[in-house]
């Protein structure tokens, strides 16, 4: 077994991978550049070396850097993670040449499956069912607007080397087309260096579907189970879960057969995953293949029992599986939620900034349910502008699929984030969804249920109640503490009122708070009472609460006579007063937000690549204004309505922070 492994990558999943190694008693290398010198996974590796500027291009892609580091530590195998450099043939041949392991498939096989055309060519001949589309390299964006039509709309304009969702594009019509392809071929060219692009049927209602599979080099291959990944957003999985609530046994082993017929035809060893879009009457088609370690993995992982980072760096150190096809058994359900650096209220643009807080669930394991929390990030650390915005996956086990959505709904109430925009409510909103908790979805999902964004929750009726009662409680307990912070109080309790007034959500309750030493019962002006008990204290920020028995997990933070109080994706104001303040808050003006309907603000901390109108001229509803550049996607910003452009005040280059003005209209 190798003694040392340098990890090619950075934040999760070099920290991921540095657990096993560790546990496997395998010492790692890290590399880190400027922006992660920090960095978690640089304070878990063994040793660490640093490759360069913050800029992928600059670091963590240039094989040159990462083959120096290998050779000044002295490194026997490198895990390249996702991402980076794990489907870069040229990095395999490197390796290969200087007799290091690469704890991946072989490099043939990442040029066969890694290139999409290629891909789709060589899985029609091993009969593994395709999508319809054009294979060819296409030259400009006519000729994909001539294709589009051949195939008919919609259709997908893929980057041939991508990945992560970058450098895709649905387009529905031939301008979309047009700017899809411009779009996506220089994504592709600034994500991967390689900016060609081919087009496909965009299958309509269709579920996104993948199989796991696990290759040696003495001619094993094995499935181990499907995830359903039909959560996306711009591409991008946000939740995915093993099994799939929509797949049968049967389609199951159909799916996992042709998968490894395909990893087969192409001499594959390692993990590996092959992605099908399934229809709504289970036909499936080929999407790619993925020869790396997928970002979802914990979820195989917690329902098979096996590790499959081992599994890799076994298999790269020649040993052949340990487990066969019928030694693979499915085990309960598994749900993970991918926690990003994206403001869901800013149509889930990326935020940056420093994490003043980090507190994620408590990680644990029994009979009965399973947390996992795979990040690469601290509490102080910073998010940063040049990487992927992923925090955290969060992921939870349970023995059905309903007890693993309860646990990761008390999992994301329990987990504290602070300091920059993030996704943590639209995942507690998803958990609650009627049709995610049916299982009825499809890559739709996000487009079809929130189609004007993401706005926050409204809680229904009974749980706004259950939150009353609660910060009815918690405002005695802070109340007795002013008082005696104050003076007011010398033991004796009587001083801090009983008869209160809580408003949120459009809700207004007269409540009393009827104390005693274990907790209170809060009698309700209708005649209903409430029991809450918990150990909340002012100041802590997580209230764990019971109301009449049931749990209620609650992140607090203080406001002017009340509380901002956040639970289930919801983000609530809660305002706690006096009958008397009540009365005289119900008399006071709305304050008005400011007018910002003639500006073009900055909606994340990006670049300005280019300015598409000048000073003078008209624009429409719909036209493109400007694109900006954050975390490697190209965000093109439009006229949301007709008007005159009176000043631009940024150029092509500039760096602008979130709501600073682009430009002015008359």
């Amino acid at each position: 077994m190798f003694n040392k492994i340098l990890i090619a990558n950075r934040g999760e999943i070099a920290c991921r991978v540095i657990k096993t190694a560790r546990k496997m008693g395998i010492s790692t290398v890290a590399i880190y550049s400027d922006a992660d010198k920090h960095a978690l996974h640089v304070q878990m590796a063994d040793e660490a070396v640093h490759i360069g500027p913050p800029p992928a291009n600059q670091s963590y892609i240039v094989i040159d850097k990462v083959m120096a580091a290998i050779k000044e530590t002295g490194a026997q195998a490198v895990h390249p993670g996702y991402g980076f450099l794990s489907e870069n043939p040229k990095f395999a041949e490197a390796l290969e040449a200087a007799g290091v392991a690469f704890v991946g498939p072989p490099k043939g096989a990442i040029e066969a499956m890694g290139d999409k055309i290629t891909s789709k060519k060589i899985a029609q001949d091993a009969n593994v069912s395709t999508v319809p589309g054009y294979m060819g390299l296409i030259e400009d964006a006519e000729e994909a607007v001539k294709i589009s039509n051949d195939i008919g709309y919609p259709v997908m304009i893929k980057a041939s080397a991508g990945g992560g969702g970058k450098g895709m594009r649905i387009a529905w019509n031939d301008d979309e087309a047009r700017e899809g392809f411009q779009s996506s071929k220089n994504e592709a060219a600034s994500s991967f260096g390689d900016d060609r692009i081919f087009i496909e049927k965009f299958v309509t209602q269709p579920r996104h579907i993948e199989i796991q599979v696990l290759a040696d080099t003495h001619g094993n291959c094995i499935y181990l189970g499907e995830r359903e990944c039909s959560i996306q957003r711009r591409n991008q999985k946000v939740i995915e879960e093993a099994p799939s609530p929509f797949l049968d046994e049967a389609t199951r082993k159909a799916m996992g057969e042709q998968a490894c017929a395909l990893a087969q035809a192409v001499g594959y060893a390692s993990a590996g995953t092959v992605e099908f879009i399934v229809d709504g009457d289970k036909n499936f088609y080929f999407l790619e293949m993925n020869t790396r370690l997928q970002v979802e993995h914990p979820v195989t992982e917690l329902i098979t029992g096996v590790d499959l980072v081992e599994q890799m760096i076994r298999v790269a150190n020649g040993e052949p599986l340990s487990i066969t096809q019928d030694d693979v058994t499915l085990n309960g359900w598994a749900i993970e939620s991918r926690l990003y650096a994206e403001d869901p209220y800013r149509n889930f643009l990326p935020s940056i900034g420093r994490l003043t807080r980090y507190r994620p669930p408590e990680e644990a394991m029994s009979d009965a349910a399973i947390v996992r929390n795979d990040t690469g990030v601290y509490e102080g650390g910073e998010i940063s502008m040049y990487y992927d915005p992923m925090i955290a996956k969060l992921c939870t086990w349970a023995p059905d699929r309903g007890a693993a959505i309860e646990a990761m709904r008390n999992a994301l109430d329990g987990f504290e984030v602070e300091g920059i925009g993030h996704n943590l409510p639209f995942l507690s909103a998803v958990m609650d969804h009627p049709k995610f908790v049916s299982g009825d979805m499809t890559t739709a999902f996000i487009a079809e249920e929130y189609p004007e964004g993401f706005d926050g929750v409204t809680l229904p009726d009974v749980e706004i109640k259950r939150i009353a009662a609660a910060a009815a409680a918690m405002n005695r307990v802070a109340e007795i503490r002013r008082a005696r912070v104050s003076g007011r109080l010398d033991n004796h309790e009587r001083h801090v009122g009983e008869d209160w007034n809580v408003a949120l959500q459009g809700k207004d309750y007269d409540l009393r708070v009827d104390a005693d030493p274990k907790g209170a019962t809060i009698r309700f002006a209708d005649g209903t009472t409430m029991r809450v008990e918990g150990d909340w204290t002012p100041g802590d920020q997580l209230a764990r609460m019971t109301v009449d028995g049931a749990p209620l997990v609650l992140k607090v933070g203080k406001i002017t006579h009340g509380f901002r109080i956040r639970s289930r994706g919801a983000d609530l104001k809660v305002h706690v007063r006096s009958p008397r303040q009540a009365e005289l808050a119900r008399l006071m003006p709305e304050k008005v937000a400011p007018d910002t309907s003639k500006l073009l603000l900055c909606p994340m901390p990006g670049l300005i690549v280019k300015i598409d109108v000048e000073v003078g001229q008209e624009v429409q509803e719909g036209q493109a204004l400007c694109t900006v550049e954050a975390m490697k996607m190209e965000n093109i910003l439009r006229a949301e309505r007709k008007g005159t452009v009176a000043k631009i005040n940024a150029a092509p280059g500039d760096s602008l922070a979130v709501d600073e003005i682009i430009m002015e209209f008359e």
